[in-house]
């Protein structure tokens, strides 16, 4: 990709994106602050700008890869792991996760089929709908185990849960708190 440069002309702090002026372009370029994730300071106005441009779906450009030029980069630190270990630690969950699955998916008809079968006088009325029994009983099947990306998930309720409460995930591509927008929970 080709690489551009150009000034900040204007940046929206509480909103976090601006637009910068090049030379080489009369339309300004938009930045959102999450393609200056690696930067150790937050943009101002006048800052020189190098990035790279996406065009997206909509036929708007868009600065991405950017960095502040003079501004300090920070390099992701990188977890060192004893490759024993976790050889180790990987084969024995390779061994044990048909047993967890099956012992899931157990449950789960049990539960579902213990709530299609109580009589309507023996239920509480605050869980009278199975819909909401239902729903709890596949939440309740979501645990962080590594996955990140979209395309781990099954669902846009899987998605949601992950982004919600596992750290390291990678679905919100454009920070509206959306996950898999193009792949899941696209409306």
């Amino acid at each position: 990709m080709n690489i551009y440069k150009g000034r900040l002309k204007r940046w929206n702090e509480d909103k976090g994106f601006g637009f910068i002026e090049s030379n080489s372009d009369k339309k300004d370029t938009f930045i959102h602050i999450s393609a200056l994730k690696r930067m150790g300071r937050r943009p101002v106005e006048g800052d020189i700008i190098e990035y790279e441009i996406h065009i997206g779906n909509d036929g708007k450009k868009r600065a991405v890869n950017a960095k502040i030029e003079g501004a300090t980069e920070i390099k992701p630190r990188l977890k060192q792991t004893n490759t024993k270990h976790y050889k180790k630690s990987n084969n024995l969950l390779s061994k044990l996760m048909p047993i967890i699955l099956f012992i899931i998916i157990v449950v789960i008809y049990f539960n579902n089929f213990k709530t299609q079968q109580l009589p309507t006088s023996l239920v509480d009325p605050i869980t009278e709908n199975s819909s909401n029994l239902n729903n709890y009983s596949n939440r309740a099947t979501y645990s962080c185990n590594g996955k990140t990306h979209c395309s781990e998930m099954s669902s846009c309720e899987e998605a949601t849960f992950y982004q919600n409460n596992c750290s390291g995930t990678r679905m919100d591509g454009d920070g509206d708190g959306i996950p898999c927008e193009r792949q899941l929970c696209g409306w």
